[in-house]
């Protein structure tokens, strides 16, 4: 079966100058391991030096996502595990009380951020911070941040934000959003280079029922994390 696999342009300089940087260090050592080293102890190197490679391609990767079609369903922004869902008061943009869903993403996770559902983009903040573990759920408080403030284009025309965070290998986010552009649900937005964190906010009423719970996987684009009951499609 044909598997497709492309490149996020939002990978650029580092999409080519790591493997470049990787494949330069793969021709010295197979060159000095001629000299210097056994067959065996080249064949390792290389073949470490080649899963490197491999893996700076893989972090890169923008896999091909089945958007589901259904309107009243929040979908991941990101890649990674599930650490915290909690309930906490949100008084800028939401103004209220909110389920907030914190996503890791290791990373041998795909970095690509999507859109949750059909949206427009309201409001987008960045904040400078400090790069703690974003494992931590603390670390969306103090770390580099950035706010996308959304407003569902579908009833309940209501109020998200997806929060892109820094972690403590990560030092770049890559956010081409802007403010009134409208995003279809599953549609690319950024992406965060490296370990992060990525946050759903969704303000907490009756109608709206988390489907997700602590330690699970989820896939942008793909995975519910949140479902609207009795709403119009």
């Amino acid at each position: 079966m044909f598997v497709r696999f492309k490149l996020t342009k939002y990978g650029w300089p580092q999409v080519v100058i790591f493997p470049a940087v990787v494949l330069a260090i793969m021709a010295v050592c197979l060159l000095a391991g001629k000299v210097f080293l056994p067959l065996w102890a080249i064949y390792l190197i290389e073949g470490l030096w080649a899963a490197v490679l491999i893996w700076s391609l893989a972090f890169f990767r923008d896999p091909y996502r089945p958007v589901p079609t259904d309107k009243n369903l929040l979908l991941a922004p990101a890649d990674g595990r599930i650490t915290d869902i909690e309930i906490v008061e949100e008084n800028d943009f939401i103004r209220g009380t909110v389920i907030r869903i914190g996503i890791f993403l290791s990373i041998f996770d795909a970095h690509i951020n999507r859109a949750p559902c059909n949206v427009r983009v309201e409001k987008i903040a960045y904040k400078k911070g400090k790069y703690k573990n974003a494992m931590n759920p603390q670390s969306g408080r103090v770390n580099e941040s950035n706010d996308l403030g959304l407003v569902r284009t579908d009833d309940p025309q209501d109020r998200l934000i997806v929060r892109q965070i820094s972690g403590a290998i990560a030092r770049r986010i890559v956010c081409t959003a802007r403010e009134g552009q409208e995003l279809t649900g599953g549609e690319n937005f950024g992406m965060i280079k490296f370990g992060s964190r990525t946050e759903l906010y969704v303000p907490a009423r009756e109608n709206v029922k988390c489907l997700v719970k602590v330690a699970d996987k989820v896939k942008a684009g793909l995975t519910p994390l949140a479902r609207y009951h009795k709403c119009q499609d």
